[in-house]
């Protein structure tokens, strides 16, 4: 296995910026969005998010692209979503999505600003430029 350390904050949002990660499932997709990280040989630093768009701090193996990586992201959870938690529900993601590497000396930081999305969207004390997901 290849030695890397390469830190990535993703960030993506529901088709149309609907509400539709709801709470009584949020936890399950957020399970199934760190197995199939691990699954493609990737590494969660976290994951968090509000009702219509999602944060994840992660390392990501070199050897994989990183559109590759969040495409099989966003396809594997909508389908997990639309298929196994519930089918009569339609969780559809934005072709679009954020991602902005950073350091290891800032992962406590963005693991912070990931875990507490309520809290900051709640007090209005998001950072803009980790917020972005389309141009």
């Amino acid at each position: 296995m290849p030695y890397y350390k390469l830190f990535y904050h993703f960030v993506w949002a529901t088709k149309g910026r609907e509400p539709l990660i709801m709470p009584e499932f949020e936890t399950r997709l957020y399970s199934a969005i760190a197995a199939k990280i691990k699954e493609m040989g990737g590494i969660v630093h976290a994951i968090g998010g509000m009702e219509e768009h999602v944060h994840l701090a992660a390392s990501v193996p070199p050897k994989l692209a990183l559109a590759t990586f969040i495409g099989e992201v966003k396809g594997n959870t909508s389908h997990f979503v639309n298929h196994v938690i519930s089918p009569e529900f339609k969780l559809y993601w934005q072709d679009e999505y954020g991602v902005l590497s950073f350091g290891e000396k800032n992962l406590p930081y963005i693991v912070r600003y990931i875990k507490n999305q309520k809290q900051h969207h709640a007090e209005d004390t998001i950072q803009d430029r980790l917020e972005r997901f389309s141009p």
